[in-house]
């Protein structure tokens, strides 16, 4: 294994930084310096030596256009984000963020977690549009991040794909890790986490399908990696190999990606909650016009 992608996989690190670190010197093997491409050999003596941490990302209290808060009380917000949005602030981003919006709208969260991420025990790509929630409660947030983990919270998805999955209802299962060449995607790796797909076909067009999808496991791009894995890249996922012409033709600017529905249960009291997000405008657009074309 290289230096890099063992390094990103012992630290939980991306292999953009270590390799930054490798180049700075900062890592040896059995005392030499070693670059990021060399290889980790068994019984090798590794040194690596980190960076501090840096002071954490400022959350920035500023309203989100279309952030719609679904339902709220003293232990959780769900809320319907909307395209453009991520969830906190990250390094690069600039963008708008949900905690940034819930904090403009008055909203007092959880403390837990990173300084940047209060609260946040589930998240969605800044591309994929749909319902999530944010703990308000310290005891929110523990209870729900030991329910995301114990894998009890009910979350679907729906996707249009390219084609039409065979069969029409199934499971993907496979596992999921870092791609091994481009650091900003994902992939199907022999010997990453394991990952479990749950799908079925609701409505089929000539050129897609629209697919309900259950995740039995929530690792990051799972159902874009997992689809395109299967030759049925979710419409308008360049990132993932998707066919731009049909995304071209309804003018779709991201993935074809909804959070749907999330189901839990509520940290105040157990009973069973279920929250649901309409389409937005932009894909809704596209199943008319398919619609129409097959008409």
């Amino acid at each position: 294994m290289r230096v890099d992608a063992g390094l990103a996989k012992l630290l939980g690190l991306s292999r953009t930084v270590v390799a930054e670190i490798a180049a700075a010197g900062e890592v040896h093997l059995d005392g030499d310096p070693a670059g990021k491409s060399d290889r980790l050999v068994a019984g090798a003596w590794l040194e690596v030596s980190l960076p501090e941490a840096g002071d954490p990302l400022e959350v920035k209290a500023v309203p989100v256009d279309g952030l719609r808060i679904v339902h709220q009380d003293d232990d959780i917000v769900v809320v319907d984000k909307p395209i453009g949005v991520a969830v906190h602030p990250s390094p690069g981003w600039e963008g708008p963020t949900v905690v940034g919006g819930l904090a403009a709208a008055g909203l007092r969260i959880s403390t837990s977690g990173a300084a940047e991420r209060q609260g946040v025990v589930h998240r969605l790509d800044a591309g994929t549009t749909g319902v999530m929630v944010v703990a308000k409660s310290e005891r929110a947030y523990t209870l729900l991040k030991r329910a995301f983990k114990e894998r009890t919270v009910e979350k679907r998805y729906h996707a249009l794909v390219q084609g039409h999955p065979d069969p029409s209802r199934g499971t993907i299962d496979a596992p999921i890790d870092r791609h091994p060449k481009y650091d900003y995607k994902f992939a199907v790796v022999t010997g990453g986490k394991p990952s479990v797909t749950h799908y079925e076909t609701v409505e089929a067009f000539r050129a897609a399908s629209l697919v309900d999808v259950k995740l039995e496991t929530g690792r990051t791009h799972q159902i874009r990696v997992h689809f395109a894995a299967v030759k049925h890249p979710c419409v308008g996922d360049l990132t993932y190999g998707a066919d731009p012409v049909l995304a071209r033709k309804f003018d779709l600017q991201r993935q074809w990606l909804h959070a749907r529905a999330l189901g839990f249960e509520h940290p105040s009291d157990g009973s069973w909650v279920s929250f649901t997000s309409e389409y937005p405008t932009d894909l809704q657009h596209v199943l008319d016009g398919l619609r129409e074309v097959d008409d």
